[in-house]
């Protein structure tokens, strides 16, 4: 296993899911931010269940920077419980997996 991180939340329009990745991106908090627009949701929430169009963010982090990325995530997003789950890298590239390293401040 590395210390590298993946994080996926997701945005309820295009243009918050651009102002989200851009801050974690130029605050030094991730490498990569990719963008898939307009996923499809179905989810439970108070008691309905509901749909909905959004922009699912895939972050890549280190371990260390992961707790920034939450607070920015909480800071920057406009859901009342946004989403904000963190995947071990277990492998990959060493020299893409360094470049995620290299890119992440290492005092978020």
């Amino acid at each position: 296993m590395t210390d590298k991180r993946i994080v996926l939340t997701t945005a309820g329009s295009e243009e918050e899911a651009g102002k989200i990745a851009r801050q974690l991106v130029e605050r030094g908090l991730a490498a990569c931010v990719n963008i898939v627009p307009r996923i499809k949701s179905i989810y439970h929430w108070k008691d309905n269940v509901e749909e909905a169009v959004e922009w699912l963010l895939i972050v890549k982090t280190t371990a260390a920077g992961f707790p920034a990325v939450q607070e920015a995530i909480l800071q920057l997003h406009s859901y009342e419980v946004p989403e904000c789950i963190c995947l071990n890298v277990e492998d990959g590239s060493e020299e893409y997996l360094r470049w995620i390293g290299d890119s992440v401040s290492k005092d978020p």
